[in-house]
């Protein structure tokens, strides 16, 4: 994207007061200027696309985006050490974001299904939890697949009430929205925010 489209995208996501808008890490200065005072979140990704960054790196990337402006932290798990049994280094890794964040940017742990197991998927949920992070999350958008509702069900059940989860990836119309919600999805990462709000809007217009 360029500059001018990423601007769009944020008066787009004020225009539809969405929860947040998700930027390059390069762009939350310019993301957080536009939203400043309104009701929408700014973004941005730690770890992308694999998770594969040194930890030390994600901490970094985690405190550039708050100091930048940034209010919501998507950051990758690291997939090679989950799918090799890693379970207390992925911990120490999220944990590590975890506090970065200080409680002043929601967390949000990707799993990226597509290259996972019902069992990985299992364990990542797990993990994400007993790091402190705030939701568990499907896909980054880079993987071949992204959210399914068997997935979004297996994550719902994994987790407590206190960890939300996030679909993203193939969620484009109002009932895809509905469905997902309908299992207990909180939020949903969507590029056909428009088309989706102007649907329900259409639907519930008086």
């Amino acid at each position: 994207l360029t500059l001018t489209e990423v601007g769009e995208g944020c008066e787009l996501a004020a225009k539809y007061d969405v929860a947040s808008a998700c930027v390059r890490p390069a762009d939350v200065g310019l993301a957080a200027g536009i939203l400043g005072g309104s009701s929408v979140a700014v973004g941005t990704v730690v770890g992308f696309p694999h998770g594969s960054h040194a930890t030390a790196t994600k901490v970094f990337e985690a405190e550039q985006a708050l100091a930048d402006g940034a209010t919501e932290l998507d950051m990758v798990i690291n997939i090679g050490w989950l799918r090799s049994g890693e379970d207390e280094r992925v911990r120490e890794d999220i944990e590590a974001v975890v506090r970065a964040a200080g409680g002043a940017a929601l967390v949000k742990l990707i799993l990226e299904n597509a290259y996972l197991n019902d069992a990985e998927k299992l364990r990542g949920c797990r993990i994400v939890e007993s790091a402190g992070a705030d939701f568990v999350k499907t896909s980054t958008g880079f993987a071949p697949g992204g959210a399914t509702m068997e997935d979004l069900r297996l994550m719902r059940a994994a987790v407590s009430p206190r960890v939300r989860v996030k679909a993203a990836g193939g969620v484009r119309t109002l009932d895809a929205l509905l469905e997902v919600m309908s299992v207990g999805v909180a939020r949903v990462g969507a590029t056909q925010t428009a088309v989706i709000l102007d649907d329900f809007r259409s639907r519930t217009a008086a």
